[in-house]
């Protein structure tokens, strides 16, 4: 029985780089997934700002997602990423089949979605506060032999709040 595997990082970078572990170990596009709050960049040349987030002139993250830009693209990394309109929330970036969960919701935000993958209401709301505060979710669909090799990965990589549902 498959499990979901979630946890939130304060740095776009810290969760390119669980990604890419998470990819190097046999996770497919098809079981991770990452939602983060899509931003106007600030910095002249592009870069990070002080919480590691990534941004670039005049360029945010979700056409950094399609053109390659910020950095590679936190979202390079997995396919079929978009931007999409959360209620509460604003204009987010969503990629992985929770993405296919939030397209579509019009009252239940990012909660509703959360919550039809499997995350607990009360916790849902949690998740989508650090989402509001410009943190990146990523959750990652694991049997359930495989789920203490990804919470492992996510710690590693500096993940808060991870949890197994």
């Amino acid at each position: 029985m498959a499990k979901t595997v979630i946890g939130v990082f304060r740095s776009q970078e810290r969760a390119r780089e669980a990604i890419n572990e998470l990819q190097s170990d046999g996770f497919s596009e098809k079981e991770i997934s990452l939602v983060a709050k899509e931003e106007k960049g600030e910095g002249s040349e592009g870069g990070s700002d002080e919480q590691g987030r990534l941004s670039m002139e005049g360029q945010n993250l979700g056409e950094g997602i399609f053109t390659g830009g910020a950095l590679g693209g936190i979202t390079g990394l997995l396919a079929g990423a978009g931007a999409l309109l959360i209620p509460g929330i604003g204009p987010i970036i969503a990629a992985g089949p929770l993405a296919a969960f939030l397209t579509g919701i019009v009252g239940g935000g990012l909660v509703g979605g959360l919550v039809d993958f499997g995350i607990p209401e009360e916790r849902g709301r949690h998740f989508e506060e650090r989402v509001k505060r410009g943190d990146v979710l990523v959750s990652v669909k694991a049997e359930d032999n495989k789920a203490e090799q990804v919470v492992s990965t996510l710690n590693s990589y500096g993940a808060e709040d991870v949890e197994t549902h």
